[in-house]
């Protein structure tokens, strides 16, 4: 449901949303691949922030050199956990969207 409303709010506003890799729908974890203008990669995840309330978490590599780097961490990610969803997000201020649309803010 989580999924299904980001990438329906993220065509409404003009930004791209794509499934990369669909993961168990009651129980899996949600990892986000955001950029802006297709540039900048970033990974999110969906945990508990520092106070113990949900939050869009900080993931992966922070300096990605190129593509490949982005595909090979998402993949090696899905190879421990097959329950995880992958999502490519690229709009303006991609983070502060997905917790506003995820009901982390």
């Amino acid at each position: 449901m989580l999924v299904s409303a980001l990438v329906r709010r993220a065509d409404q506003q003009g930004g791209s949303a794509m499934v990369l890799a669909k993961g168990d729908e009651t129980s899996g974890g949600i990892l986000l691949v955001t950029y802006h203008k297709g540039t900048n990669p970033r990974f999110f995840e969906r945990g508990l922030g520092p106070q113990g309330v949900p939050a869009l978490i900080p993931s992966g590599p922070q300096d990605i050199a190129n593509e490949g780097a982005v595909s090979d961490y998402w993949q090696r990610r899905r190879g421990f956990d097959c329950d995880l969803w992958v999502i490519e997000l690229d709009i303006a201020d991609a983070e502060r969207f997905a917790a506003e649309t995820m009901n982390l803010s």
